[in-house]
């Protein structure tokens, strides 16, 4: 517990952060014409590598005729996502590499394959309420 009152002295302010976030939404809209998201490009995702093994299925669905698995700048986007909040925690020094976290093991002990599953339901959920709102 006292590790994550340390870690949260480290963090952002919500609000800046937010403010942030804001202004990064407005100039895609500006430069790129469009918002920035993640769920088709995980959709891409599934299609390129579902291609290395069976490429005329994937060229034939209906899906991946309006939204071609290509590395665009939506592609790039999540990559950058992924790697910010990498140097980010590492340079605020409260990267752990933790299986399961302290506040689950605290609620629901220790097992990691009950937080995998819980983690993959979720997961799943937001995935799939995301497409389903278009993105």
């Amino acid at each position: 517990m006292n590790s994550i009152k340390t870690a949260a002295k480290k963090t952002w302010n919500p609000y800046f952060a937010g403010a942030l976030a804001g202004v990064l939404v407005v100039l895609s809209v500006w430069i790129a014409g469009k918002y920035f998201g993640a769920s088709t490009t995980f959709a891409r995702s599934a299609g390129m590598i579902e291609k290395t093994f069976a490429e005329e299925r994937v060229s034939r669905m209906a899906y991946f005729e309006k939204y071609t698995p290509k590395v665009d700048w939506q592609f790039m986007f999540v990559v950058g996502v992924f790697l910010g909040s990498a140097v980010s925690s590492v340079t605020s020094g409260t990267f752990r590499k933790q299986a399961v976290p302290d506040m689950w093991r605290e609620r629901f002990g220790p097992g990691i394959g009950k937080r995998a599953v819980a983690a993959f339901a979720g997961g799943a959920a937001v995935l799939f309420g995301s497409r389903l709102a278009g993105g």
